[in-house]
């Protein structure tokens, strides 16, 4: 999935979450990947960049940003 439709489908998902705060939870996932934390996706992070393996997380659900969830799903 391209950068733009995983960032379209995060944002629909989550309404209280703006791109700014979207770009916030990417950039701390990318960190965390780039300080040795393990992937929760079943891909080569190898040929992924980690900023682009930080949004699939996100838009996958294995990453929850806290303060953005919407409880009542």
């Amino acid at each position: 999935m391209k950068t733009e439709e995983l960032t379209a489908k995060i944002l629909t998902e989550n309404p209280n979450m703006d791109r700014y705060q979207l770009a916030i939870a990417v950039a701390t996932r990318c960190d965390q990947l780039e300080n040795g934390a393990q992937s929760k996706l079943n891909v080569n992070t190898n040929s992924v960049k980690s900023a682009d393996l930080a949004l699939m997380e996100i838009a996958e659900g294995l990453i929850v940003v806290k303060g953005f969830v919407d409880l009542e799903k």
